[in-house]
């Protein structure tokens, strides 16, 4: 069956506010529940609340965090909302009662789970699926209780709201047009990367073998050499492109190298490999001024591997004068000063806990959009501090699969093939990569691909004539 459809939810929409407040009203009126009276058993406490709540409070998270993008997540609370009730109608007294209960309880988790995920095109199943049980709660089963006393109501009312807020819900869902050839996201993707679901198993098991990015990085020295280099920044200064340098032309060529080698894209997370496709997300420390106590920031800039050397020029050039005009910090600066703020034990848990979500893919995407641990490259010129490059070690925290380090311009005399001398310029390039994205051969050859741009940058003048997608 193939899916088809994409649902989402407006975050600020009279139906999706209804939703969270019915669903955040069932947490609160179980939790009076089992406060009220003589409380809850010792032994069904885990049952009658934990489970509710844990199903309240993610349909709530996932609601408003994912609702615009992952709408699909929100089967989860409703597959543990089902199991919560399924158990519940094994101690019916009619055992009619319990199978019809059991196979609408298995009806709506499927139902709800191939609806939200895409696989049917329709979300109007869903409005009978939660409006009749409702309206047979209400005007059925609730009649016969009339008279019982209001703690023993919490419960029931509690479970109104929970069918209240999953026919909001799917009264708010709407399509989002998809393109032709489009991937539609599903469980086990990130918000930052697509999972790559077709690789061969060494690649597969590799992650769970060699578990850090620290322990399994090679190190490679390169020598680049920049005739032609110079020359074509001498004609992009020459055309009004003051600032144009060796970093705008190895960045696009970086960037053209992803577009016919796309596991360069590619990153490790929770044990398992995804791609950003044409999200290349390029980390870079700067300082605002070159003095020794000038502090240091951390510049991300998004780029497309379609993007030519002007794009990225620009791209990149007003990020930096972002930067170091700005007299307030950046999005980073603050990012890392509330960090600052928090006692050091705590801290530790704190970048526990960070590790643990970004392990299952639960980061907000505005902070791996701020974190300089997350992205496709991270580079560094040691030519503007002008000394050679560095091996720079890749971080386990986030997921930057190769570190890029380059230094000063430097000639040598070398002998032509008829014996004569000439005098060439080169740049060290240090690249330290993560081993368990893609093996040495495709390393190998991305690296001879760079090569040929860098010998005629031109040709990334003119956008690129195919962008080959990761299939895996």
């Amino acid at each position: 069956m193939k899916k088809e459809t994409v649902y989402w939810v407006p975050k600020i929409g009279v139906l999706t506010v209804l939703a969270a407040l019915f669903m955040a009203a069932s947490a609160v009126l179980r939790l009076i529940w089992a406060g009220g009276e003589n409380g809850i058993a010792r032994g069904l406490f885990w049952f009658q609340i934990v489970l509710p709540l844990l199903a309240n409070v993610s349909f709530l998270v996932i609601l408003f965090r994912d609702g615009r993008d992952r709408l699909y997540r929100t089967a989860v609370p409703v597959w543990l909302g089902c199991v919560f009730f399924a158990v519940k109608a094994l101690n019916f007294p009619s055992i009619i009662h319990t199978i019809l209960c059991l196979c609408l309880y298995a009806l709506v988790a499927f139902l709800f789970t191939a609806t939200v995920t895409g696989y049917i095109a329709t979300q109007k199943l869903l409005w009978p699926l939660f409006g009749l049980p409702m309206l047979y709660h209400i005007f059925a089963e609730d009649t016969q209780k009339v008279g019982w006393p209001l703690h023993d109501w919490l419960p029931e009312l509690s479970v109104l709201c929970c069918m209240a807020a999953l026919l909001c819900l799917s009264l708010a869902m709407r399509k989002k047009p998809v393109e032709e050839g489009t991937y539609l996201k599903r469980f086990g993707d990130r918000n930052d990367g697509r999972r790559l679901r077709g690789l061969s198993p060494i690649f597969a098991v590799s992650p769970y073998l060699m578990k850090t990015r620290n322990t399994s990085q090679n190190f490679i020295e390169d020598h680049i050499e920049i005739s032609a280099v110079e020359r074509y920044i001498v004609e992009k200064r020459k055309s009004g492109m003051k600032y144009f340098g060796i970093l705008h032309v190895l960045l696009a060529a970086y960037v053209r190298t992803c577009a016919r080698y796309p596991g360069l894209n590619r990153f490790i997370a929770g044990q398992k490999i995804f791609t950003r496709d044409r999200e290349i997300e390029v980390n870079m420390t700067i300082k605002k001024e070159m003095s020794t106590d000038s502090p240091d920031t951390v510049i991300k800039v998004t780029f497309d591997p379609a993007d030519t050397p002007e794009m990225i020029y620009e791209r990149f050039n007003e990020k930096v004068r972002e930067v170091k005009d700005a007299p307030a910090d950046t999005g980073f600066d603050k990012l890392a000063g509330a960090f600052n703020l928090i006692p050091g034990l705590l801290l530790k848990f704190f970048v526990f806990l960070l590790q643990a979500m970004d392990y299952f893919g639960l980061l907000p995407r505005f902070l791996t959009k701020l974190s300089p641990f997350h992205g496709s490259l991270y580079i560094t010129s040691m030519a503007s501090l002008g000394i050679p490059p560095i091996y720079h070690h890749l971080y386990d925290f986030g997921n930057v699969p190769v570190f890029c380090s380059f230094g000063k311009k430097r000639r040598v005399w070398e002998m032509k093939r008829d014996g004569s001398p000439v005098l060439r310029k080169y740049i060290d390039c240090n690249f330290v990569t993560d081993e368990r994205i893609v093996d040495g051969f495709y390393f190998a050859s991305a690296l001879r691909y760079l090569h040929n741009l860098m010998d005629d940058p031109w040709q990334l003048d003119e956008p690129a004539a195919e962008i080959i997608r990761d299939e895996n």
